[in-house]
């Protein structure tokens, strides 16, 4: 049975974000919550707890996974990041968007796009998110907490709990959140293009 922890989101208490961490660490699944919706997650190393994650949402190895990360110097160390996306990311962060980047080899292959070698990066402009990924000191494993066949997030923990209790370790209740999508910035070659645009804006895009 999954735990439920509620956390304060202007103010979230470390002693139950030092619990999720510790949980993560011995290869939980936990639903978190974004500044988009609520996500699902798991520790970046862990292949068991991703091949839950896949069973879970009904993901096949094809599904582009995202690191959520704490900060720039994070993302830095995940991806290779040209001067141009590393001003823009550092522009737009914390916020809801998706930065697609080339992995570096910290990065394991089986999170990486099979053809591109590419990863997706977000750093959630969430408290309850930021707080717990500088406790973990790691990037997270992360996908929208979607039921298979839904493409909008589920938005409300009570839900999630009725939905999930048997099949995650841990559902952070951060009250009501509702599912927008991220806008996803692809950062390649040099090339800085929205690929979908979603509630955070980048007019220097435009």
């Amino acid at each position: 049975m999954a735990q439920f922890f509620a956390i304060h989101p202007d103010n979230p208490q470390l002693r139950l974000i030092n619990q999720t961490v510790e949980i993560i660490r011995q290869g939980g699944v936990i639903v978190y919550p974004t500044d988009s919706s609520y996500a699902i997650a798991c520790h970046i190393g862990d292949k068991q707890a991703l091949d839950r994650i896949k069973r879970i949402r009904r993901l096949d190895d094809k599904h582009n996974f995202t690191l959520a990360c704490k900060d720039l110097v994070q993302v830095s160390n995940f991806t290779k990041i040209g001067n141009d996306a590393f001003r823009l990311i550092k522009t737009l962060t914390p916020g809801p968007f998706t930065f697609i980047l080339d992995a570096t080899k910290e990065v394991p292959r089986r999170l990486q796009h099979p053809r591109k070698k590419t990863i997706g990066i977000r750093v959630p402009d969430n408290k309850t998110a930021l707080l717990l990924l500088e406790e973990l000191g790691e990037p997270l494993i992360t996908a929208t907490m979607s039921l298979p066949g839904k493409t909008d997030a589920m938005t409300d923990p009570y839900e999630i709990r009725d939905r999930l209790e048997k099949e995650v370790d841990l559902i952070i209740d951060a009250g009501i959140i509702e599912s927008q999508d991220t806008t996803i910035i692809a950062c390649d070659n040099n090339q800085l293009e929205i690929v979908r645009q979603g509630i955070g804006q980048a007019p220097m895009l435009d």
